[in-house]
């Protein structure tokens, strides 16, 4: 069996695991405790990722061991039998948006063989992505951000106003905002979460055309799983802010702190990507709860086959 096929195996156990976590955090959606809604979501993921047949090990997780009891890098997931994965997640990614019951919180993962992950410290990270069918280099986190919309448009025979594109809402993005802005194209704002506008400029409903911006270095990592499965372009270069997060990168093994990567240095190995809606969202309806059942809804992307699968599922309460 092919590293690929044993990934595949682990796909309907992870989905669960994923779906686990979104309904465990919807029990605090609203409740203004974004602490007690990730200890949810972090305590539901575990135990699905313990149920999978799987040497697995976290690589993008909750933090340090000594920071973070639950679910830290380097923490051994899985029964393990099985093949050996790497476990990028994020079992809450927009705490605030569900503390506040705000669209697009989501529980994500990630997993591919072992090593087919960047294990990229808990810093910011600059990115810029695209989606698929456009010529490679298209895009270049050096040039600026009106550059790069001007580049996208001529690849797709456009005027640069018609091309859209994914922001985090940060003051820190106001200079990326004015350069967008100065050649004419659209901007979708989003509050949290830069997994879920990544993955808008890749698929195809989604309706942006690239995402730019300084967003987490593990977010990074879960983007460019997805990206593996949908195809498309990224690159990137973490950001220090000070000597504690240049020493937590040199603890992972990076010691080339100004390094530009791509798609493929992120996500090396086949992937596959798992998203929960947690509170209703672009790419995902939230968690629902009806007469004796709960539902939710889940995206399920895999580089092995490429296929893309929206996935609702039904719980008895």
């Amino acid at each position: 069996m092919s590293k690929g096929q044993a990934l595949e195996l682990l796909a309907n156990k992870a989905v669960d695991a994923a779906e686990l976590a979104a309904i465990a955090a919807f029990q605090l959606a609203g409740r203004g405790d974004k602490i007690a809604a990730d200890q949810a979501a972090v305590d539901a993921m575990r135990k699905g990722l313990n149920a999978m047949a799987m040497q697995g090990r976290i690589v993008i997780g909750e933090g340090e061991r000594d920071e973070a009891p639950m679910l830290y890098i380097g923490e051994e997931v899985g029964t393990g039998e099985g093949i050996g994965i790497d476990i990028a997640l994020d079992p809450l990614e927009g705490t605030s948006l569900c503390a506040k019951a705000l669209n697009n919180s989501l529980a994500v993962l990630a997993l591919a063989p072992r090593g087919g992950l960047l294990h990229a410290p808990d810093t910011y990270m600059d990115k810029i992505s695209c989606g698929p069918g456009l010529p490679k280099g298209v895009i270049d986190l050096d040039a600026s951000p009106a550059d790069n919309v001007k580049s996208i448009a001529k690849a797709k025979g456009v005027d640069p106003k018609d091309i859209t594109v994914c922001v985090l809402d940060r003051e820190r993005h106001e200079g990326i905002v004015a350069s967008i802005r100065s050649v004419g194209a659209r901007i979708v704002f989003i509050g949290d979460g830069d997994v879920a506008g990544v993955i808008m400029a890749a698929d195809p409903d989604g309706g942006c055309d690239m995402y730019v911006g300084q967003g987490g270095a593990p977010e990074g990592v879960l983007g460019a799983a997805a990206l593996r499965c949908l195809g498309g372009q990224m690159q990137t270069r973490l950001h220090f802010r000070n000597d504690d997060e240049r020493e937590r990168a040199r603890r992972v093994g990076i010691t080339d702190l100004d390094r530009k990567y791509d798609l493929t240095e992120m996500a090396s190995e086949d992937c596959l990507f798992v998203a929960a809606g947690v509170t209703e969202g672009n790419l995902v309806h939230g968690v629902r709860h009806g007469d004796g059942f709960v539902e939710t809804q889940t995206l399920l992307f895999s580089s092995v086959t490429g296929l893309r699968r929206k996935i609702s599922t039904r719980r008895p309460t």
